[in-house]
């Protein structure tokens, strides 16, 4: 299990620094493509959740899912101070290099490996939606949030072009 979360961080950090050198493309849809990549697996995942023989689904209680939304929206506000993006010479938008990115995600991936340990004695189902909903919740803010900076941003670079 832990080599899986490893080769997981490694590849996030690996595709997010090859990703950096490119511009971005395609209007910025790539940037909010995995919240659809993460709705479709998370239907899934609930639809398989459904059908464990012997365990009946259920959601866990209203606090918690609250407490794994709040820290969701905390998660990704986080990732998104350390999100930005710059327009170069050549009028294309970039993401900003930061150098803090690659600790601030293993820190946020080491929080949830932490909480999932301590919350082991949970009920599986109740602990596979919580984790679920506080991952969805930081991907949207995240995600969401730099489109919005990029979206931003290509217009500020629009409009200076046509002064």
């Amino acid at each position: 299990m832990s080599v899986v979360v490893l080769v997981i961080i490694g590849l996030v950090l690996f595709f997010k620094m090859k990703g950096r050198k490119g511009p971005i493309k395609r209007g910025g849809l790539g940037i909010i493509s995995p919240v659809l990549f993460m709705l479709v697996m998370f239907s899934l995942s609930i639809s398989q959740l459904l059908h464990i023989p012997g365990k009946p689904f259920h959601l866990p209680a209203y606090w918690e899912m609250l407490i794994a939304a709040l820290l969701g929206l905390c998660f990704g506000a986080v990732m998104l101070t350390q999100t930005s993006y710059e327009i170069r010479d050549d009028g294309l938008i970039y993401s900003k290099p930061n150098k803090t990115f690659k600790y601030v995600i293993i820190a946020i991936i080491g929080i949830r490996i932490a909480l999932s340990q301590y919350f082991k004695s949970m009920d599986y189902i109740e602990f596979t939606i919580l984790t679920m909903t506080l991952a969805f919740i930081y991907i949207c803010v995240w995600r969401f949030g730099s489109f919005v900076k990029y979206r931003k941003l290509q217009g500020d670079g629009q409009s200076a072009e046509t002064r």
